[in-house]
Parts: C-alpha cells; structure tokens; sequence
C-alpha cells in the first residue's frame, strides 16, 4: 500500500496536491481471472483502437487504418461504415477513439476522435467530429467537426485520443504531446499534452479553468500529460481518471482534475528509451503526483471500471490493457484509492480498447487477434 504525505500548494490561482514519490510494485499473477475465460467475437479488425455500444446487440469499433465497422449479434457486418472522416493513418495516427452521447436514445449522437489534417500548419493532430448514423446506409451523416487540436505536425505519433462525457454532460478529450516533449506539454497556448473540456456541441464551457486567461487555449481542462490513451468515469463518485504512457518506465494514472498540473516532463519517474535521464525530479512543489505509476513501463491503452455483477471478484476496480505486456491490469481500488494490481488473461496479445456492453460484459479488443468477451469458465 503507498504510503503519501500531502503537501498543500497554491500556484497561478489553483489548488494542487503535491505528494511523496509513488513507488511501483510487479503485477502479481494471483489467479483472478481462474473463474473466466475468453470467447473470440470478431477477428478483421486490425487495431480495434475504440469500442461503444449504442445497444445490447450492436457495438461500433474503430479500427486506426481508417474504418469504422459494426459487431451485429456477435457478428463482425462484412462492410465497413461510410462518411469516415479523412485521417492521417501513418505510425500511430488513424482512426481513434468512439463514444456516444449521454443522451444518445433521444439525439442519435456519436464523437470520434482521430489523426485530421483540420489545425492549423502542414501535418495532423488530434481531431473531433460528431457524427449521425443512418443504419439503413451504414453511413455517417450530419457529420461537424467540433474540435481541431493545433498546431499540426508532421511527427505521427503522441495523438492521445480519449474520449469521455461526465456527469453534467461535458465531453472530455485527451491530446498527447505530439512528441514535443520539451515544448508543448507546457504550454497553455498549444493544445498537445492536455486534457481538453467542451460542451457535446464544441463549445466552451465558461468555467474551464483557462478562459479568458491570455497566451491559453481556452478548452484545456488539465495539462502536463505525455500521451494519454485511458480515460474512464468513476461509476461512484464521476470524477474522470486517466492513464498515459511514459517514456522507458513511469506509465501514470492519474485523477483528473480542474487546472492541475501533471508535471510532464519536468517530473518523471521514467527515462529516455536509450536509458539516459532527462530529468533529476519525480516531484515538484505545483505538479500532481501520480495516483498510480508503472515501472517497467506497460504500455496502457483502454481503461474500464467494473460495476457488474457478472464478475464478483473484479467488482468496484478498474481494468486497464497493457500493450507492451499483452495482458489486462486489474487495478484494485478501495472506492478511490489504488491499493495494487494483478496481471489478467497473460498471452491474449497487445490489449488495445476495453468495453462493457450493457448486460455488463466485458469486451477486450487487441491488435490483430481479436476482439473478445469474457465469460464464466465453463
């Protein structure tokens, strides 16, 4: 269990929590995926990057090279979905992320996230669109962008992409850092390596912690990320948490919060992939410490929490997908602390997305060997 001593620091007119270092712990493989076992759904999708349901028979999943595609009943439909917007699949740019409106019954609305050419300058950044889809054309239709991440560039890597509404109705975004590490994460005035808030319709909301604030974007939320490819809702208490890759080591998860600071890279607990250092600190006064941080790094990507009774012993903690590993992380949590971890289903392949369908299954996406559900063991 971490033991953290809370230091309370007030700078530029925001609250922050600064914290002793967080130490890292092996994932214990202690069995707790015995009573389960994994059926595959769907192969054909290369990089199943985002998954959503828009009801219990019908699951929309990204795949990065650019396709939109639809599991009907357990079925992968052979055509992929039309009215895509363009994307920048080069590297690890494409198609991104998927989610639905709160409200989605009533108004039919669905955000994608993805790699677009609409910011400012040559190359790409992270984009947002919302979008209608017509079932009988399988097509995309009132399709407006309602985010543009600037400025761009050519690099093809750092996108972030998450998405996430809370519970008041603002949609959240994650935007890596682009691979300007040096420069963009902080600075408020460009959109790379920050958490961004907007209402569903792309508008701002007036308290977002930077309107009005010169030489600041106005939808940046939180900022000091390095590429965050998780974010959740807490089913309890709805604050939005949030994980990120690190560099060789020091992958965080983080609770987000309004106008917080989470240090990239002037703190860090990873280091350069060649194995130098490009910083001395993992703490400083200002800057949020990690709820949470992996070393070795594990390379994260999709993030759920588990409310369903379907799995007991997962109930009440949050289950994050490791890529570099090729395995799920269930991270146990006593209602909002982070009190260890245990590695699930080792072998299945790179986890790209998770998702729970409304009969509170759990569905697990990975890179070129499947899409699968989870199931008591026969």
């Amino acid at each position: 269990m971490l033991k953290r001593s809370l230091v309370a620091a007030l700078v530029a007119g925001f609250s922050f929590q600064v914290f002793s270092q967080v130490e890292s712990f092996p994932i214990a493989d202690d069995g707790l995926d015995k009573n389960y076992e994994l059926e595959k759904v769907a192969d054909g999708v290369s990089i199943p990057w985002g998954m959503v349901w828009l009801n219990q028979s019908e699951l929309l999943v990204t795949d990065r090279k650019g396709e939109l595609r639809m599991i009907k009943d357990g079925s992968l439909i052979e055509s992929p979905i039309t009215g895509v917007p363009q994307v920048d699949a080069r590297n690890q740019g494409g198609l991104l992320d998927i989610e639905k409106h709160p409200d989605y019954a009533n108004n039919g609305w669905l955000y994608l996230s993805y790699s677009g050419f609409e910011g400012e300058g040559d190359g790409s950044n992270t984009s947002v669109v919302r979008a209608r889809l017509d079932k009988n054309a399988m097509a995309l239709t009132d399709v407006e962008v309602i985010f543009e991440g600037a400025p761009n560039t050519d690099n093809s890597r750092h996108y972030g992409s998450r998405l996430e509404f809370d519970n008041e109705g603002y949609l959240y975004i994650t935007v890596g850092d682009r691979g300007d590490r040096d420069n963009t994460p902080q600075r408020l005035d460009m959109d790379g390596g920050k958490v961004h808030r907007i209402h569903d319709d792309g508008r701002v909301p007036n308290d977002n912690p930077f309107v009005g604030k010169q030489d600041a974007n106005a939808t940046v939320y939180s900022f000091g990320h390095r590429n965050p490819q998780g974010m959740a809702k807490h089913p309890e208490t709805g604050a939005l948490w949030a994980h990120e890759h690190g560099p060789r080591g020091g992958d965080e998860l983080n609770k987000i919060a309004k106008g917080n600071n989470y240090g990239w890279p002037v703190i860090s607990y990873g280091i350069n992939y060649n194995g130098t250092s490009f910083t001395d600190m993992t703490a400083k006064e200002g800057m949020v410490q990690p709820n949470w941080q992996w070393t070795p790094s594990i390379a994260p990507s999709g993030m759920v929490f588990i409310t369903s009774d379907n799995y007991p012993e997962w109930q009440g903690h949050m289950l994050v997908g490791s890529l570099k590993f090729g395995h799920v992380v269930l991270v146990k949590m006593d209602n909002e602390k982070i009190t260890g971890h245990s590695k699930l289903f080792e072998g299945i392949g790179r986890v790209r997305s998770l998702s729970v369908s409304p009969d509170g299954h759990v569905y697990i996406g990975t890179d070129g060997a499947g899409i699968y559900k989870v199931i008591p063991r026969k």
